[in-house]
């Protein structure tokens, strides 16, 4: 036990890996931040969420102009994109699932643009991150049938979703619904733990949104649950 408590204070020690472990967890923690957050805001102050991205691109190049915040602007600023995106879908086009992903793209040519030019990597990979597994949780919807059940939470009062939730819980339960699933979570999880290897901070940020999807997703479930035992 004390060596283990030995090495995790070494590894804290060193900037690098410090820098890595916080980058990763800061992933992992704002891919969370539109799900959890953003989501019922937007749905009643959709003007105030998608002016709000304002405050996160300040906030982003503030933090990005001093040395020792820059990293954490960087972020923010990759950050900013899925903001921007999720407040016009999330806000206006919620009831279309076709264009969840072009919408969600919209900073997709700006990331690769500044990936090409090495600017601004880790909110660029951190945005790519997000989007892939936005991607894939949206494949598995498309894939398992739940699209008409989003189209219905959608279109119905939030005190009659208990039925909607019944119906898309029974299509997840089948052997179909689950072993997509896992088949999914596996590819994200291979795809997050092949860019721990690479070991760059932008790698870090990437694997941190990527796996972030796993458990949100889970704890989208675990709500879904809960909404139909309540």
């Amino acid at each position: 036990m004390g060596a283990v408590v030995q090495y995790q204070q070494g590894v804290w020690r060193d900037e690098g890996k410090r820098q890595g472990v916080l980058i990763f967890l800061a992933s992992a923690f704002l891919v969370s931040i539109p799900v959890f957050f953003q989501a019922p805001l937007v749905r009643t102050f959709p003007i105030l969420s998608l002016c709000s991205t304002l405050i996160w691109v300040f906030f982003g190049l503030k933090l990005r102009s001093h040395p020792k915040t820059y990293l954490w602007g960087d972020i923010i600023i990759g950050f900013s994109w899925s903001w921007l995106c999720g407040s016009i879908y999330w806000g206006w086009l919620r009831w279309t699932p076709a264009i969840h992903i072009p919408i969600e793209a919209i900073g997709l040519p700006f990331a690769l643009w500044g990936i090409y030019r090495g600017w601004g990597l880790i909110g660029n990979y951190f945005y790519l991150g997000s989007l892939l597994g936005t991607a894939i949780t949206d494949l598995y919807f498309y894939i398992t049938g739940l699209i008409p059940y989003w189209v219905e939470i959608m279109d119905s009062d939030p005190n009659l979703l208990k039925p909607i939730l019944q119906g898309a819980i029974a299509q997840v339960n089948t052997p179909w619904g689950i072993s997509w699933a896992i088949l999914l979570a596996n590819i994200l999880l291979g795809i997050s733990l092949y860019a721990l290897q690479q070991k760059k901070l932008h790698h870090l940020a990437f694997a941190g949104a990527v796996v972030s999807t796993i458990i949100t997703d889970g704890l989208f479930l675990v709500a879904a649950y809960f909404g139909i035992a309540g």
